[in-house]
């Protein structure tokens, strides 16, 4: 217990010296514009998606979902990854109800594992055309030890790796749908603030599976890091081949999602809620994901 407790007020620590101490809890725009009670509906309000293609992971529910409702407002093709057919069209149903005409379409997909990650993206390259932008946004948080259908450590296995071989599968998709457009192509990690709590021996990737080893939130915070990483080491290979796409990892602020479902939320001690209501971090995915 006070592990989970050190952990939480750790996150809350970095979350508030990031906007100042009040700054964050009350909302204080920055140098932007924005700030932490912004909307993805105020970031986007003017942008016209209507020429994009969209997946959004994560997007049944909280910052994803509203992520994915935005930029269906904002008129883009919308892909919803889910693990199940059943819970992802609940979803476009709701979202369709809130976005009349949108374009939102659900494929069967579970990042933990890499068998379903092929299929999904085998069937999404031959049945659409173009993809502009991946916001690799699911997750699983602090959770315990488990291992995945292909016996890596759960949260590794979802957060980054599932991600990971995603995009590598997507990218020829994207390159060749900025070629033809002309439109840059943006790739988005959403990593956290938690990165910092790693202790480096994510990279004894031996030791990943080691039981006696785990410890929640370090796993979760191994998982983040390996977000940035990824994001750092795509932004400079297209850089280098040239070609037109963008990628970024983000911290989304602390907001009270169903990824902390596996935490002892007593133990966090500050963070914004979200359930159906608007998403503030939501506008984090959104700036960097279609800003011009």
């Amino acid at each position: 217990m006070l592990e989970q407790v050190l952990d939480y007020w750790f996150l809350a620590k970095e979350a508030v010296s990031g906007m100042g101490l009040w700054g964050w809890p009350w909302g204080r725009r920055g140098p932007s514009g924005f700030g932490s009670a912004s909307t993805a509906e105020e970031v986007t309000a003017g942008v016209d998606a209507s020429h994009l293609t969209a997946i959004v992971t994560g997007a049944t529910n909280g910052i994803g979902k509203e992520t994915a409702r935005v930029l269906a407002l904002r008129g883009a093709e919308v892909i919803i990854p889910a693990r199940t057919l059943e819970s992802g069209l609940k979803v476009k149903e709701s979202l369709a109800e809130q976005v009349p005409g949108s374009k939102l379409h659900v494929m069967e997909m579970d990042l933990s594992s890499l068998s379903s990650v092929r299929n999904f993206a085998q069937s999404f390259n031959s049945s659409h055309k173009h993809l502009n932008i991946l916001i690799n946004n699911a997750g699983i948080m602090a959770c315990p030890y488990q291992l995945s259908e292909d016996g890596i450590e759960l949260q590794f296995a979802t957060n980054h790796l599932g991600h990971f071989l995603l995009t590598n599968l997507l990218l020829d998709k994207m390159k060749s749908t900025a070629s033809q457009t002309g439109v840059q192509g943006r790739i988005i990690n959403v990593a956290s603030v938690a990165h910092k709590r790693s202790d480096g021996t994510c990279f004894e990737l031996d030791k990943l599976n080691d039981k006696a080893r785990y410890k929640p939130f370090i796993a979760y915070s191994h998982s983040k890091l390996a977000n940035i990483l990824h994001a750092n080491e795509l932004s400079r290979r297209f850089q280098e081949e040239g070609c037109n796409l963008t990628a970024n990892s983000l911290h989304p602020g602390v907001i009270f999602t169903n990824i902390v479902r596996c935490a002892t939320l007593s133990c966090l001690p500050c963070g914004k809620t979200c359930s159906e209501g608007r998403t503030p971090g939501s506008c984090n995915y959104l700036l960097p994901g279609i800003a011009p």
